[in-house]
């Protein structure tokens, strides 16, 4: 299904009756390439209707001629004006497409500030309070924006989603098993967040604000500018917005000697952003089209830290130790990514060959103070100085061909090179009576460059009713680092590795007369340590304990199984297996030298086979009313070593999402949605019951250029939880909690500059109606 000019029409709701019984109705949704599927008899006739926003709706009768039909249809552009067009479509929240589910996260975002707390309310994904993305796995999912996987530290990843504003994403790709066309490196599966670009729909634009309030509160403005008439569109995004939240830490440690330490951290985080993204579009042809597209952001974070900790005899509770540490971080951080991207369409069956060039750039300056006040003992106030600078380069190329052929065949293939220049340079002073001194143990000189070379080869064939999909890529991966200061080390990384995909699909029956395809799949995966993992320079947290890399980590490597139905492109069951080796994690260990210090830092463990469960029910998208309420259960079951002790460690965990959204009336829309997770697991520390409620409310005016939204967050407070972690010479207990109980207020008004002039254009051919017996 195509538009007047050439392109595939996303989103378009196609609508079948058939004539024999005018209450049964099927209704589907086209997908990025304007095809719809359905399965229909071919002894009977049906009533078609397709509407799509700002295009004139198709009515007719058709009939299957054979098993295998196929139809295409061009929708013309309404002949009214910007101001008057009524829309009478709804968007769709949630649709299955291939192997991937697509969000619509525009009711989301009216209540987000970011694009990080829109990710927190997306249907099937869970986001812990560090930053980590999650899907079916206890492994963090990859993240790719615009296709391009980011390369970044769950910390790095986070700071970009919380300056990239929420009204910048036009949808999100959620991949629970990508195929052999994707990078390797997805072990958790992949998160791939596209951002809006120009649309032909004239010169249109927008202006956001969006506030929320804790205890402390969140603001955000935003202006988009769209330009798209002829055959170029450009986009321009601006956002500022400025930040507050804490997060309060209470732990304690047995430690050597009978002895407990107890702390309690508060953190606050102030921080303001500012961003841009642009870019331009331009079709050379029918055939041919390119696209410049980049985003740049500049922010400053001023964090700040205070620890009060005490250290008691367990027996009599005697205190030992008493002191106050206050930890102050300034820092600025940008980065700047620029992309250049073509397509080029072979035939009307899907046929194409796409090119990317891209390269970003990262850099965060931090300058800490830190100082410790000893009440027991008494003793003068413990002061230190320390510096941060961090650089990262990466530069990524990658080729896709893919033929679609007679007989429902299809072949993919593709290169790509990914290179990535790494520099971290540590600088700590010890203050002592106004006189600073060098503290050599805590200062560190780090490079690290890496370079992923990779080729594809896949192939999809439907026998019938059954598809088969299988695929081979192949990563050869050269890592090396070189430690300056303290000591001259240096490590280096050379291999090749191949990773296999199968996927196999088979309808096996119908439920209320959508069709259930049963789905078998296989992957190998690899998961690479990043450059803050292997970067050996500390970093203060307070006396007791500091974080650290290790340069000796090695890769970790999945197999996945996974076996799935699905019903109304939506899984409803899922049920698999991951077996890791190698795997490593995030570990806490006593320093040997001083006995009361620990340290976090990421080891290799030994092996985890993980099995998975997931239930998913719900009403269809399209309606007045949708839900969906997913159930999942995780079974981790670990062994290996673990501080140079024996390591058996197994724990099951339960957790439950839901999403509810319904229509008011044509203005208003109402939106529930949370989690609940249920003897919890991150790494080994093993988690109490914890969730949240949240719940939004939206009503347009002015004719739909108005839209207003309130908010309410964590309603109940119940997004906090507890930790146990027994590991080694390691017990802690604790629990922490944020500011997460939030109260927010969205407007968004429309600016409608200039309709497209219309232009009369012979339709360029693509699928648009796929319908088999």
């Amino acid at each position: 299904m195509t538009d007047a000019t050439k392109q595939p029409l996303f989103g378009a709701t196609v609508r079948l009756r058939a004539w024999s019984d005018s209450t049964s109705q099927i209704a589907i949704i086209t997908d990025t390439a304007g095809v719809a599927q359905l399965s229909l008899r071919s002894d009977i006739p049906y009533e078609l209707n397709i509407t799509a926003l700002g295009k004139k709706t198709i009515t007719q009768g058709i009939r299957l001629t054979n098993a295998l039909s196929t139809f295409r249809f061009t929708l013309e552009a309404e002949a009214k004006t910007l101001p008057s067009i009524t829309v009478t479509t709804r968007k769709i929240l949630m649709q299955q497409e291939d192997d991937k589910t697509i969000i619509n996260p525009e009711l989301i975002a009216n209540s987000s500030t970011n694009a990080f707390e829109l990710l927190t309310k997306t249907p099937g994904l869970f986001l812990d309070q560090d930053g980590n993305v999650y899907l079916t796995s206890a492994v963090p999912a990859t993240i790719y924006i615009n296709g391009r996987e980011q390369r970044m530290s769950a910390e790095d990843v986070a700071t970009l989603l919380r300056s990239l504003p929420s009204n910048s994403i036009e949808r999100i790709e959620i991949m629970r098993t990508p195929s052999a066309r994707y990078n390797a490196s997805n072990a958790g599966g992949a998160v791939n967040i596209i951002l809006k670009k120009g649309i032909k729909l004239g010169r249109t634009g927008s202006v956001t604000t969006t506030m929320n309030q804790g205890r402390l509160g969140n603001q955000s403005i935003g202006f988009s500018l769209n330009d798209g008439t002829g055959k170029r569109t450009t986009y321009l995004n601006l956002n500022y917005n400025r930040r507050n939240s804490y997060d309060l830490l209470i732990s304690s440690r047995q430690l050597p000697g009978k002895q407990t330490i107890r702390q309690q951290a508060y953190n606050r985080s102030p921080g303001e952003a500012f961003f841009a993204g642009y870019g331009l579009n331009y079709q050379l042809n029918r055939h041919w089209d390119i696209n410049l597209d980049g985003r740049t952001n500049y922010g400053f974070t001023n964090p700040i830290a205070t620890n009060s900790t005490q250290i008691r005899t367990a027996e009599s509770g005697q205190l030992l130790i008493d002191n106050f540490n206050n930890v102050q971080n300034k820092g600025r951080n940008g980065s700047l990514t620029q992309g250049l991207s073509s397509r080029y369409k072979l035939d009307s069956l899907g046929s194409e060959i796409t090119t990317d060039f891209s390269y970003s750039y990262l850099s965060n300056h931090t300058n800490q103070d830190y100082q410790t006040e000893y009440k027991i003992p008494t003793a003068l106030p413990s002061k230190g100085e320390g510096t941060f600078l961090t650089g990262r380069h990466l530069a990524t190329a990658k080729l896709d061909w893919i033929q679609k052929l007679r007989h429902k065949l299809t072949l993919e293939a593709g290169l790509q090179t990914s290179n990535q220049w790494f520099s971290s340079k540590t600088n700590y002073l010890t203050v002592l009576q106004k006189a600073r001194q060098p503290d050599l143990s805590r200062t560190n000189i780090f490079d690290y460059t890496d370079g992923i070379h990779s080729g594809y080869l896949q192939a999809a064939k439907t026998f019938g009713k059954f598809t088969v999909k299988t695929g081979l890529r192949i990563e050869h991966t050269h890592m090396k680092g070189h430690q300056r200061v303290p000591t001259d080390t240096t490590f280096q990384v050379r291999r090749t590795d191949f990773f296999p995909y199968l996927y196999l699909s088979q309808p096996v029956v119908s439920i209320a007369n959508f069709p259930v395809q049963a789905s078998f799949i296989y992957r190998r995966s690899i998961t690479r340590p990043g450059y803050d993992q292997l970067n050996p320079a500390i970093r203060y947290i307070d006396q007791y304990l500091y974080d650290t890399g290790n340069p000796a980590l090695q890769p970790q490597f999945t197999q996945n199984v996974e076996v799935n139905l699905n019903v109304a492109n939506l899984p409803i069951l899922v049920i698999g297996q991951n077996h890791t080796q190698q795997i490593f994690s995030s570990v806490l260990y006593q320093n040997p030298a001083h006995t009361n210090i620990a340290y976090r830092t990421t080891d290799n463990i030994g092996q985890n086979r993980e099995t998975y469960f997931r239930m998913l029910l719900g009403i269809p998208p399209g309606g007045r009313y949708f839900f969906v309420v997913i159930s999942q259960y995780n079974h981790n079951q670990y062994a290996g070593q673990y501080e140079g002790q024996p390591l058996t460690f197994s724990r099951g965990s339960w957790t439950l999402l839901s999403y509810h959204q319904l229509d008011l009336d044509s203005r208003s829309t109402l939106q529930v949605n949370g989690f609940w997770s249920i003897h919890g697991q991150r790494q080994f520390y093993e988690l109490g019951n914890f969730g949240t409620v949240d719940m939004s409310i939206n009503r347009k005016f002015l004719t739909s250029r108005l839209l207003i939204t309130l908010s309410l967050s964590d309603m109940f407070y119940t997004n906090r939880n507890t930790f146990v972690l027994n590991q080694g010479n390691i017990l802690a207990e604790g629990s922490r909690r944020g500011d997460t109980r939030r109260v927010g207020f969205s407007v968004r008004y429309n600016l409608g500059l200039k309709k497209q002039r219309e232009e009369s254009v012979n339709p360029f051919s693509f699928d648009g109606l796929n319908q088999s017996k």
